[in-house]
């Protein structure tokens, strides 16, 4: 065979592929001791916990209490209401921080400075004891009430969580408007469309977005903040669980139930807060993230298909 043979005989046979590479994973040893040394403190927390002379049965049994219940509705609506005036009241003072009138802009900045810069508690004490200095309140012509009559319980905790809440919704909102770059607003003004107009068809839903996340963390804060309005006298979830506690001589096991029912309620708003999250996010991405139950879903067809191909 020559020598022009044998380089034809060679470039006619395929060549030999390469081994394949045998890849070994990288041990993490850090992540087995964290999570050894986690189990440990939950193990050992747990074993506190179970020493305690504490009477577990006493949760349960007032768990649904009409008391507890009422004071489950009363702090649901006060943290409506408050969320509804900080809202509103944010908007507002979002406006006119951006207004070009210095006048506007310099009232709003000394709200949102006041009370960002002074605790809540403080705010519910001012407004319940103002009556020490205030004999009456007159807000019309020919309209006077005393002022002890005049500021509630009620009345003290709207104004309280209500106004401290508007200070900060300002800061939210001003931070979504300005998030929407300024060229969409000159093109919808370019198509005629007046200031509100574009307000409402183009500058507040891109706000949304920016806007929905932090309001969402602000509703679940307010829901906890609600216990602070025990202090003047307002009877709400925290204040029922005290006098339960104080009455049947459980106040520790009536603190846990209190604190069960803060996490349901804030679990509940939590999941609320991802589907408006996701509602708003159309748009911005090609594709939404998926819902709680896609991925069970996902999991459960994943499972099942390598079950068949087994």
């Amino acid at each position: 065979m020559t020598d022009t043979e044998k380089t034809a005989g060679d470039q006619g046979t395929p060549p030999a592929r390469p081994e394949a590479i045998k890849a070994i994973p990288v041990r993490h040893y850090g992540r087995y001791v964290s999570a050894v040394v986690a189990i440990a403190i939950l193990v050992a927390i747990i074993n506190a916990f179970s020493q305690g002379k504490i009477n577990w049965h006493a949760v349960p049994e007032y768990f649904f209490d009409h008391r507890i219940m009422t004071g489950v509705s009363k702090t649901l609506l006060l943290t409506v209401l408050s969320m509804l005036i900080g809202i509103v009241g944010g908007v507002l003072l979002a406006v006119m921080r951006l207004s070009k009138n210095p006048v506007t802009s310099s009232i709003a900045w000394f709200y949102i400075w006041f009370f960002r810069g002074t605790p809540v508690l403080v705010q519910l004490f001012l407004w319940f004891n103002l009556g020490l200095v205030f004999e009456y309140i007159n807000l019309m012509p020919f309209y006077k009430d005393y002022w002890s009559n005049f500021m509630t319980p009620l009345l003290t905790a709207l104004l309280g969580l209500g106004l401290n809440e508007a200070a900060y919704m300002a800061e939210i909102c001003r931070a979504g408007l300005l998030a929407v770059d300024e060229g969409q607003t000159e093109a919808a003004q370019a198509l005629g469309m007046s200031h509100g107009r574009t307000l409402r068809r183009v500058v507040i839903p891109q706000a949304m977005r920016v806007i929905v996340p932090p309001t969402g963390n602000e509703v679940i804060n307010m829901l906890k903040t609600t216990s602070l309005v025990a202090a003047v006298q307002y009877p709400e979830l925290f204040r029922y669980a005290q006098d339960i506690g104080q009455n049947s001589g459980a106040p520790v096991e009536m603190y846990f139930l209190a604190a069960a029912w803060y996490l349901i309620m804030t679990s509940v708003l939590s999941v609320g807060q991802y589907y408006i999250e996701r509602y708003y996010a159309r748009g911005s991405s090609r594709s939404l993230p998926p819902t709680p139950w896609q991925k069970v879903r996902a999991h459960l067809t994943t499972f099942s298909s390598r079950k068949v191909m087994a």
